[in-house]
């Protein structure tokens, strides 16, 4: 048996097996541990103020004490969450329609229809000065 005629087979199988543990490791441990994150409180605007009480009063179960993650769900002071990558509008539908689970896996976020348009509005405000604070624009 020729080793040259081989190599191919045996890259396939590398590649095979590596993809399946970075696809392991990504998708490991999130729902079964804690991972919420210390975050740098600032001094809050009145608008951010009362979203910090709407968030507390809906959100806090499963994105943690100051959007900093549980084990239930993830945390919003995250570089995946900044304004360029999720939109304030997209805060809105997911509390709207839910979300698919597509970033971690704690699965789907349904829809929030106890919180009103005006109510995301001002956890987002929130959230985005909880974000400023720590270091993501």
């Amino acid at each position: 048996m020729d080793i040259k005629s081989q190599l191919p087979k045996f890259a396939v199988i590398v590649v095979m097996i590596g993809g399946a543990v970075i696809l392991g490791g990504k998708m490991r441990g999130a729902g079964d541990k804690d991972v919420s994150l210390a975050v740098n409180v600032p001094s809050l605007s009145v608008m951010a103020q009362q979203g910090e009480k709407l968030f507390e009063a809906n959100c806090v179960v499963c994105h943690g004490k100051n959007a900093g993650g549980s084990k239930q769900g993830p945390p919003l002071i995250h570089k995946i969450y900044e304004p360029n990558h999720h939109a304030d509008q997209s805060f809105m539908l997911a509390a709207k329609r839910g979300v698919r689970a597509h970033h971690w896996p704690f699965g789907d976020m349904p829809p929030q229809p106890q919180v009103s348009g005006t109510d995301v509005s001002m956890i987002v405000g929130y959230v985005r000065e909880l974000q400023r604070a720590n270091g993501i624009h």
